[in-house]
């Protein structure tokens, strides 16, 4: 509330005035019901008929303007609020390191951004039109009632104090039911995610039942809680019924007795009662609020701890951009795990000498793509240094860092959006005949261009239109586009039939040419002619060299390469 009512005070302070007028204006056709009945029952004046309708014209239609102006700001008001904090929760959440994504799942960071903020913009709302429009309508309806009724109004004061303990008993049960809620909203979405992800692998499978089940399941757990809260919401409803039913019996009873033996005006009656009938409401409202504001305040407090969680990868204060170099690489006393007490590097002192072309290759698990990926400082090392030039890039800004580095990973992932929009995301503001370069120099001109749209065409979702190895020559592509000092190939020829990594290899030589490239490849044909081959075994180097003194040494490289013969 702080940070929102700060931000859209202008907007706040409208609605709340008018929110006021609402309820002065409740408070006063309740009041001017006593000048209708005494005139009509004992005045007769039809001059004063006259003004008593104007003023009750009046009132109306200043409460229906304060009314517009009420519900106009507060939603303006609540989307914008919305939007916020969405926005504020999606830029936490990039700000992120990868290890924050192997913690949670997406589909819990989906329903959270989404779902969570429509949350806070419902808390907010809830409590402006909680705490002023009912709550300042029914002060204004019991001073009436004060006023015309004193000892009425000790009949209708009675129910108060019973209605909130009631109310106060279904709030233990609404939380944990919400929680839960959400719970089962984050796995519709999963299964969403993974049947339309791995929708092949469904059908070859034959997992549509299985699926189905899942959902049915994941539908059935939101809809029973839904019912549950909707009839916690419901509860107080009777309590207020009944309560407000004895209160108003009373009151009518007595009132009755007061104007038939006690000889009082009618009018004063009637706006006691035309007071306490349009307090019901408001009442009613300000009554079954804390059990709303529960269900609202679990979203929120979800939202906030995706919002305030501590990043688990951040630039360092005064962190400074990279300095300009040809492209050192050193990687020095480096250990690293993903899980305490399971080691991926140990020790590990590398250099990738500047404009070389340096392979890692060895078994699966053997820590390649772990150096890669403290390259791109997508990782602290848990000890040691990662040097780019000589200098410490956990000192260095994360954008200065990756805007020296073109990487491909064996994951292609494409962009929602057409071919020349997924290769110009390699380098923003390229131009198309750029574009068309970068395509040729991947080899993936001649596919693009035999498409209905050509560069135009339109990709699906991450590339579901295209095969693997057109995907895989994108992404290329976007690299090759980079121009980057340092050029990171993480399998990239693993889509890649036989012919087109043929050609790949000869685009390497030049695209390598000057530049410090890395590549980790398991296809030992890709990698023969670099500079320079580095054998990993358990997270150490166990040997390096060329292609040529490797075979000739007999370790663990040839071991490999005749292996690959083999098959």
């Amino acid at each position: 509330m702080r940070e929102s009512f700060r931000r859209h005070a202008f907007g706040y302070a409208i609605s709340i005035a008018a929110m006021l007028v609402v309820a002065g204006m409740t408070a006063a056709s309740a009041w001017i019901m006593k000048d209708i009945t005494n005139e009509f029952a004992v005045g007769k004046d039809i001059n004063r008929v006259y003004q008593i309708a104007t003023m009750v014209a009046g009132i109306f239609i200043v409460k229906g303007l304060a009314t517009f102006l009420q519900s106009l700001y507060l939603s303006r008001v609540g989307n914008a609020i919305i939007a916020e904090r969405q926005r504020k929760i999606y830029d936490r959440i990039l700000a992120q390191g990868i290890s924050f994504y192997h913690s949670i799942p997406s589909a819990d960071l989906i329903t959270r951004v989404t779902h969570n903020a429509q949350a806070a913009r419902a808390v907010l709302d809830l409590i402006v039109t909680a705490y002023v429009r009912d709550l300042f309508t029914l002060i204004g309806l019991v001073a009436v009632m004060v006023i015309q009724q004193p000892m009425l109004s000790l009949v209708a004061f009675i129910v108060g104090p019973i209605a909130i303990y009631g109310v106060n008993l279904i709030l233990r049960r609404v939380r944990k039911i919400m929680e839960a809620e959400f719970l089962s909203l984050a796995q519709i979405v999963q299964v969403m995610q993974e049947t339309t992800i791995g929708v092949r692998i469904v059908k070859s499978f034959n997992l549509e039942s299985l699926m189905r089940s899942r959902m049915h399941r994941a539908v059935s757990d939101v809809e029973r809680r839904a019912n549950t809260i909707a009839a916690l919401e419901a509860g107080t409803s009777p309590i207020m019924e009944t309560l407000a039913g004895l209160a108003i019996a009373g009151v009518v009873l007595v009132s009755g007795f007061l104007v038939v033996q006690g000889g009082q005006t009618p009018g004063s009656i009637m706006a006691f009662i035309t007071a306490l009938l349009l307090a019901y409401e408001p009442a009613k409202r300000l009554a079954r609020m804390r059990v709303s504001l529960e269900s609202g305040l679990v979203g929120v407090r979800m939202m906030f701890e995706l919002a305030d969680r501590p990043l688990t990868l951040a630039e360092r204060p005064g962190a400074v951009p990279l300095t300009e170099g040809p492209g050192l690489i050193k990687l020095k006393d480096v250990n690293f795990s993903y899980k305490d007490g399971e080691p991926v590097l140990c020790d590990l002192d590398l250099t990738f000498p500047p404009g070389k072309m340096t392979a890692l290759v060895g078994p699966s698990g053997s820590g390649k793509s772990t150096v890669m990926n403290l390259i791109m400082r997508m990782y602290d090392p848990d000890s040691g240094e990662v040097l780019f030039d000589g200098q410490d890039i956990s000192h260095a800004t994360l954008h200065s860092l990756r805007n020296r580095i073109a990487y491909v990973s064996q994951d292609t992932f494409l962009f929602a959006g057409s071919i020349m929009h997924n290769i110009r995301l390699g380098r923003e503001g390229a131009t198309d005949e750029e574009v068309i370069a970068a395509a040729k120099a991947a080899n993936a001109h001649d596919f693009i261009s035999a498409l209905p749209r050509g560069y135009e065409t339109d990709v699906g979702e991450n590339g579901a239109f295209l095969s693997g190895g057109q995907k895989q020559r994108l992404s290329i592509a976007r690299a090759i586009l980079r121009n980057a000092d340092v050029l990171l190939l993480d399998e990239a020829t693993s889509a890649l039939d036989a012919e087109s990594e043929a050609l790949f290899r000869d685009a390497l030589e030049t695209l390598s040419e000057g530049r410090t490239t890395i590549a980790i490849a398991h296809r030992l044909s890709t990698v023969h002619q670099a500079d320079n081959i580095v054998v990993m075994d358990k997270g150490k180097v166990a040997e390096q060299g060329r292609h040529s003194d490797l075979l000739e040494h007999g370790g663990l490289y040839r071991k490999l390469y005749e292996y690959q013969l083999m098959r």
